[in-house]
């Protein structure tokens, strides 16, 4: 039998997020921080990068396990085939669906979109007031 994958626990997927959101907070502050207090923009900097090198390693562990189960059982091949589904199949698909519900990705994609839109726009404010 097959290793079955488990999702991990809701703590280290908040965490994970909280680091993912802090990061983009970082860079798009980085503008401001330079306007402001230049000497601070390498150190933001750092943050934003060291925090987005352990969020993607993250998140990149988790993609490669759910393709990992996925390919490695066939269960692509078996749903698109008709083939019989085992109930370890059924176990390897329900560890995919919850892993992807269970993912806060989609809220780290929202808050970068509009934390984006607002440091352009502050940006802006800033270049038009003259800093």
């Amino acid at each position: 039998m097959t290793s079955i994958p488990k999702t991990v626990p809701p703590f280290v997927i908040y965490l994970f997020m909280v680091i993912g959101l802090l990061s983009a907070v970082a860079f798009r502050l980085l503008t401001i921080v330079n306007t402001f207090s230049p000497s601070l923009m390498r150190p933001v900097w750092y943050f934003g990068v060291i925090g987005y090198i352990f969020f993607f390693a993250y998140r990149y562990h988790i993609s490669e396990k759910r393709k990992s189960a996925i390919r490695a059982n066939r269960l692509l091949e078996k749903i698109q085939g008709g083939e019989a589904i085992t109930n370890e199949d059924r176990v390897l698909i329900a560890y995919v669906l919850s892993s992807i519900i269970k993912s806060k990705e989609n809220l780290n994609y929202l808050f970068i979109f509009a934390l984006s839109i607002a440091a352009v726009g502050v940006d802006i404010l800033l270049a038009l007031q003259g800093h």
